[in-house]
């Protein structure tokens, strides 16, 4: 008999899986409280349940978690690395940051991608399958564990598209910031997309107050399919209106993040045109130093180019960050520790 994934079940599916066991609602409180507060992975941690019902449980019942089988930690910033192993050997990576403002951990959505843009390492090898909700979830929970520290802040930037896999991602905003788990405001979750627009639209009638960034790395529709196969489907204009959906329907101000490829999209024409096509939606520009992996052959524009860029559209009264490079001697870049990884294993099979 297959068990159930008991970490992807909300607090009323588990409350109705517990009185169909016999057993009264309030002890779904208790497991519930144990698997998304106290952050156990195992049933007989679970010390206010009788030996009985644990029994009952994991005849039942799965935990489903993932397995740190590597950390790197910069020497610059503090920001950690993890490779975790997830129960069918698939790997995945996460990374946590650590700020002024509190811990943010940022987590994949999938086991690698399909969306095919040319300066990310997540995609080269393709898809592997989607994470489920409980997968997503124990990233921040084992990082959250194993710091001793609350994590504050979430973005789901990692590996993969959050928006190709829909069902499972809804699912864990909502176990995310639900108050009989972590509870971490909705607020403070970000969910970065390439521009799946069907998935924008229907994101933005769920009316979730999480924050929607668009990756759109270019300004003309020929730039953006040279960079991101996607907009081979989705025009600039519709991943625009999508975005300006979005902000009606929710209040949430867009972000748009720009990755600053030397030569290719970081010219004065660039930042003129990447005014135009923001100037008159609410909205914050990140922009950011592309990391260069060794399988393209992009490189990061010179400092120079990119405070001139920024300051283009500080002129124009846009919000513009430059992001703050995080942990650039680990394997930062989304991707890239995996990649290392299945690299080192191809080898030693050789």
């Amino acid at each position: 008999m297959e068990l159930t994934d008991i970490k992807s079940l909300s607090i009323d599916e588990l409350k109705e899986q517990i009185s169909l066991m016999g057993d009264k609602a309030f002890r779904a409180k208790q497991i519930y409280d144990w698997l998304h507060v106290k952050l156990v992975d195992d049933f007989d941690e679970m010390t206010n349940l009788s030996k009985e019902l644990k029994e009952q449980l994991k005849n039942t019942f799965q935990i489903v978690t993932v397995n740190p089988i590597e950390v790197q930690t910069s020497k610059l910033d503090g920001t950690q690395k993890y490779l975790f192993q997830l129960q069918d050997g698939n790997v995945i990576e996460s990374v946590l940051m650590k700020y002024k403002h509190g811990n943010s951990v940022c987590i994949s959505s999938q086991v690698g991608c399909k969306m095919g843009c040319r300066f990310c390492a997540s995609t080269i090898g393709g898809l592997e399958r989607n994470l489920t909700t409980s997968e997503m979830l124990s990233q921040i929970y084992v990082i959250q564990r194993m710091a001793g520290e609350r994590v504050s802040n979430v973005v789901v930037m990692g590996t993969g598209e959050p928006m190709d896999n829909y069902d499972n991602f809804i699912r864990f905003v909502k176990m995310l910031s639900d108050e009989n788990g972590l509870n971490i405001s909705q607020r403070n979750i970000t969910v970065s997309t390439c521009g799946l627009v069907p998935r924008m639209r229907q994101l933005a009638e769920e009316k979730l107050q999480i924050t929607l960034a668009l990756s759109l790395h270019a300004t003309t529709d020929e730039k953006r399919k040279a960079l991101m196969p996607i907009a081979n489907k989705y025009s600039l204009e519709e991943v625009l209106d999508a975005c300006n959906y979005y902000f009606e329907q929710t209040g949430r101000r867009i972000t748009f993040e720009y990755s600053l490829v030397g030569g290719v999209n970081d010219t004065k024409e660039d930042a003129e045109e990447l005014i135009k096509l923001v100037k008159h939606v609410n909205c914050h520009v990140n922009l950011i130093p592309v990391n260069p992996i060794k399988e393209r052959d992009y490189v990061q524009s010179n400092k120079k180019v990119i405070d001139n860029f920024k300051n283009k559209l500080e002129k124009c009264q846009i919000n513009v960050t430059i992001r703050r490079e995080m942990g650039r001697d680990i394997d930062g870049a989304c991707g890239q520790l995996r990649k290392s990884y299945q690299d080192r294993n191809a080898e030693r099979k050789l």
